[in-house]
């Protein structure tokens, strides 16, 4: 069974967090993360879903202002993407931010999963980018 939770920043399930998404979202593309990009995490929303107590699936919510704010480093661990992981995930995010008083929950989605976005209710705002050396869109949804 899944469960989805908010973690601690430094907590031991947070350094499962981020060896996830060292190895889905960095590792690939020859990247990764400095001790500064992590400290800059210290006041995000960190949400994980858990399998058994093990990180599986996980991303980050990130205020842009206080409206919107940002979907960052999803990721779900190769293992146990295509079982609605990510799709619970996302749902559970959606929740945190909606209780949060946010009104957009906004992110800049690699291309590759656009169309896993836009089946969940997100929208392209704008037009094709290059981030971290691969194509990215803004999406965004209303909440």
């Amino acid at each position: 069974m899944i469960t989805c939770e908010i973690l601690t920043y430094g907590s031991c399930a947070y350094h499962e967090m981020v060896q996830l998404r060292d190895e889905v979202l960095r590792k690939p593309l020859g990247l990764s993360f400095t001790e500064a990009y992590l400290q800059q995490e210290i006041n995000d929303i960190l949400l994980a879903a858990l399998i058994g107590g093990k990180v599986v699936g996980c991303c980050i919510l990130t205020p842009v202002n206080d409206t919107t704010v940002q979907l960052r480093q999803m990721a779900v661990s190769p293992g146990f993407q295509g079982q609605q992981v990510g799709a619970q995930v996302l749902a559970f995010a959606e929740r945190q931010a909606r209780d949060g008083g946010f009104k957009i929950l906004m992110m800049h989605a690699r291309k590759v999963a656009v169309p896993f976005y836009g089946k969940n209710g997100y929208e392209i705002i704008g037009d094709e980018f290059t981030e971290v050396g691969i194509p990215h869109f803004t999406m965004q949804k209303r909440l």
